[in-house]
């Protein structure tokens, strides 16, 4: 395995972000007003279609990533909001625009910038199924938001997503599926044709700290390639100062590599803005 120097190359940018929040509803489908308990958000973020604004800022280490066993820290902007479409349904807005910083891959070089953007957006009832699964489908849209050839594909892109999960007490499981095809962009690119499948399990305490534990399966039909990191992941939910924050870190390990991907160990810190009504 090839060393790092674990270089951190940059800082976190105040962002203002502020929406309103649909007002939850009950099992019974009566309207409810978003708790700003801490142990009641905690569960709120295991659940990827919550009706909770929120906006994550997730940091991801990984290295041996390549030929040129280069190594990547990868910041995620991921806002989250959802709208009431009627009484009976939402459509949640869920964005992922990366910050990339990587060095030696391709061997040699050095390139800081932003990756591509996905936007999904997922239908779902406000009021979960007789037997309490929550779920949602909609559309997810590639953008070619890269500000350099090795960062993103220059491609657009469209597909199906869908969530399905169940809350049972302080446990959370479920899985997260999209699938991206390419439609336009550079000729000279390859096309994109992949899955990405999330199965995820957590378990939230009465102090708000929840363990997550979940893979991010991804599939190149192109290539025939699987990658598949397993996240093992600590947060928790609490006030600082006026707002409401989660803070949380862990451990991932790819389980399967492609040729491009990562190897071994990586890293997960996470720090989460919450806006309940």
């Amino acid at each position: 395995m090839a060393a790092s120097s674990m270089r951190i190359p940059f800082a976190l940018l105040p962002l203002a972000f502020g929406c309103s929040a649909v007002a939850p509803r009950g099992d019974d489908g009566a309207v409810r007003t978003t708790s700003s308990d801490p142990e009641a958000l905690a569960k709120q973020l295991s659940n990827p279609i919550s009706e909770l604004v929120s906006y994550p800022f997730q940091l991801n280490y990984d290295e041996n990533v390549g030929p040129g066993e280069g190594e990547r820290w990868t910041l995620n902007m991921q806002p989250v909001v959802p709208f009431a479409l009627d009484e009976g349904w939402n459509v949640i807005s869920r964005t992922i625009l990366p910050v990339i910083d990587q060095e030696d891959i391709p061997a040699g070089e050095d390139e800081f910038g932003l990756g591509d953007m996905t936007q999904s957006f997922f239908f779902s009832p406000r009021k979960p199924t007789g037997d309490g699964w929550i779920w949602g489908l909609g559309p997810i849209f590639l953008v070619p938001t890269g500000t350099d050839d090795t960062l993103g594909t220059e491609k657009w892109g469209l597909g199906p997503t869908g969530v399905a999960l169940k809350q049972n007490g302080p446990w959370t499981y479920g899985a997260l599926v999209n699938h991206v095809w390419s439609l336009l962009g550079d000729d000279d690119r390859a096309d994109v044709n992949s899955t990405f499948l999330q199965p995820f399990v957590s378990y939230t305490t009465r102090g708000a700290i929840t363990f997550t534990l979940n893979s991010e399966s991804t599939y190149d039909w192109h290539e025939d390639e699987l990658a598949m990191p397993v996240n093992g992941i600590v947060s928790k939910v609490f006030h600082l100062g006026g707002q409401l924050v989660s803070i949380g870190g862990g451990v991932r390990y790819w389980v399967e590599e492609s040729d491009a991907s990562p190897e071994g160990l990586g890293f997960r810190f996470a720090f989460t803005l919450l806006f309940p009504k």
